[in-house]
């Protein structure tokens, strides 16, 4: 965890923040619906090479985790942040059939989706050769939260079997190796971010990346959607000196949090990274603000998003050292 001078001694509380009490959480708030998920939409399934399959679907309402079968076995489970799985270890030549299942954090299975299906090319003999390089790569706003990205064929001795779409180092998106452009949803409005495209074959060869594309979605993200609620900030002393205690509700977002950024007066003060099983009900933090009492502090606090954006800041609350609030 990264520290200002101010901070230094909050580096031993940090380094325990999912061991101790303190630097705990408690898990309220939950969703107390009653049902579980609903059974996930958009799913498709294309071959990815010989021997896997991409499997895509869109984000579920109150999905915590995903399952992934291949007929009646569960061949993958992922977070809810991801709509996207390579199914591996498949045969070439072969028919499969998919469907999703989405798990709430109360662990509420919803129905499976609807079947698709995906063959398998058949197998290259001794093919070590990857494709060329995804040339022209370009893209353009598709609205305040999609883009709309497009290149030039990869060419391959074997042919070209997909493409897959990388948001900085994470893979998003596959298609198919006959499409050479698709559009990217669940961004959000006034966010920057960086694109890549690489080309597969049949038997895995996976080509370098293409150029980056670099987009700013239009429009304007006001925060409030993204931003921790219930934001409370009160002082305790301990050892003669001064501690910010603070509490709230993680923003509601497809996918889990596990970072926050705390501001003091108006600077970055802490980075707060939760390790194990982030907290989704209400979440505590206490750290170091020095030794003098009657001094009155400005404090706010902000998640990373599952998307690598930062989301809104919440509610600032004004503490003083020594008033007990």
């Amino acid at each position: 965890m990264r520290r200002v001078a101010l901070l230094r001694r909050c580096a031993v509380l940090c380094a325990t923040a999912v061991l101790v009490t303190s630097c705990g959480w408690a898990a309220t708030g939950q969703d107390d619906t009653g049902s579980p998920p609903g059974a996930p939409t958009g799913v498709t399934a294309a071959a990815g090479s010989a021997t896997s399959v991409h499997v895509m679907w869109n984000a579920t309402e109150r999905a915590d985790r995903y399952e992934v079968y291949r007929g009646t076995t569960k061949v993958k489970e992922v977070p809810g942040s991801e709509h996207m799985v390579d199914v591996t270890r498949l045969r070439p030549s072969t028919l499969y059939e998919f469907t999703v299942r989405a798990r709430d954090a109360d662990g509420r299975l919803g129905p499976h989706s609807r079947e698709v299906r995906a063959r398998t090319p058949a197998a290259a003999a001794d093919d070590r050769s990857a494709p060329t390089r995804p040339t022209a790569a370009r893209g353009r706003p598709a609205g305040s939260r999609a883009v709309q990205l497009s290149w030039s064929a990869s060419t391959d001795d074997q042919g070209v079997v997909s493409y897959d779409i990388h948001q900085g180092d994470t893979k998003i998106h596959s298609v198919g190796g006959g499409q050479t452009a698709t559009v990217v949803t669940g961004l959000r409005p006034g966010s920057a971010y960086s694109f890549t495209v690489r080309a597969r074959d049949a038997a895995g060869n996976v080509s370098p990346a293409s150029a980056a594309v670099r987009l700013t979605t239009p429009g304007r993200d006001d925060g409030r959607a993204t931003a921790p609620t219930g934001f409370r900030a009160t002082s305790h002393r301990e050892d003669g000196a001064y501690h910010l205690d603070l509490s709230w509700i993680p923003p509601r977002v497809d996918g889990v949090i596990t970072e926050y950024q705390i501001q003091l007066d108006g600077r970055a003060a802490t980075s707060l990274v939760f390790g194990g099983n982030p907290p989704r009900g209400r979440a505590t933090y206490s750290f170091y603000v020095g030794r003098d009492s009657g001094v009155t502090h400005r404090v706010r606090i902000r998640a990373m998003l599952p998307d690598g954006t930062w989301g809104g800041f919440s509610a600032e609350r004004a503490v003083t050292t020594g008033a007990g609030r």
